[in-house]
């Protein structure tokens, strides 16, 4: 999937300057190449046409205006949320999780770092120390 993200960027320069300047700071490769996948999968509308770059349109609206903004700043978020709880371990709301995982289905992270949460290393020792004590 990556060599076609990167084809259908070469191809699509507008798309490329815009979604490379969602990019953060300090971010890395690694992160940002699944992170831009899971953006453009769920960009829609917001994304600008690609191709040359045309004539700039006037706004139909300003409340359009505001409206396109807040779903990108979702967008936004609910990628960095989906990045954190894929590379970091990073749990949400079910609520947010589910979103997430809805919005990044078919996306293969192959070398994400496997994550224990507290709960299920307390119970994996609590086990251990039952059949070590009992053998």
């Amino acid at each position: 999937m990556a060599q076609e993200v990167s084809e259908y960027l070469s191809q699509n320069p507008r798309v490329a300057a815009w979604v490379e300047a969602l990019r953060c700071d300090g971010e890395t490769d690694k992160h940002w190449r699944h992170r831009r996948e899971f953006l453009l999968r769920n960009a829609g509308d917001l994304a600008p046409a690609g191709g040359a770059a045309s004539a700039p349109r006037e706004e139909a609206a300003d409340a359009e205006s505001g409206t396109r903004n807040r779903q990108l700043q979702q967008l936004i978020s609910f990628s960095m949320a989906w990045a954190n709880h894929v590379f970091l371990g990073c749990r949400y709301p079910q609520k947010v999780m589910d979103k997430i995982l809805s919005m990044a289905e078919g996306i293969k992270v192959t070398d994400a770092p496997i994550h224990i949460t507290r709960d299920e290393l307390v119970a994996k020792v609590k086990k251990r120390g039952i059949s070590s004590s009992n053998g």
